[in-house]
């Protein structure tokens, strides 16, 4: 295990200690904690966020979606127990696509 030196304002080292002592941990045993909580959390928005860019990529290819409404009902449906069929996909018509399109291509240069 490496060593890394942290310098902390007085108030937030105060805070920690307080925590950690209400935890019945060590600083260090809570610091290691958060820091490996905040590290989790990082990844899993950067993985979000990369699956979110995936399937943008996707409807900018295809045009399909799935509307709110239509995943909300499919996961109602999965958390009740039952065995729904996946939504279908509806697709955007030609000139909403291209719409979507020029759309994303400006939000990708800025």
């Amino acid at each position: 295990m490496s060593t890394t030196t942290i310098r902390l304002p007085e108030e937030l080292k105060a805070r920690v200690e307080r925590l950690a002592a209400a935890r019945g941990s060590t600083v260090h045993g809570f610091m290691v904690e958060v820091i490996a909580q905040a590290a989790d959390q990082h990844e899993l928005r950067n993985d979000f966020l990369a699956e979110a860019q995936r399937r943008c990529k996707h409807m900018q290819r295809t045009g399909e979606f799935l509307t709110h409404d239509d995943v909300r009902e499919y996961a109602m449906a999965l958390a009740r127990g039952d065995k729904p069929a996946r939504p279908v996909p509806r697709t955007l018509a030609p000139d909403e696509l291209a719409r979507f399109r020029s759309r994303a291509r400006r939000a990708d240069r800025s």
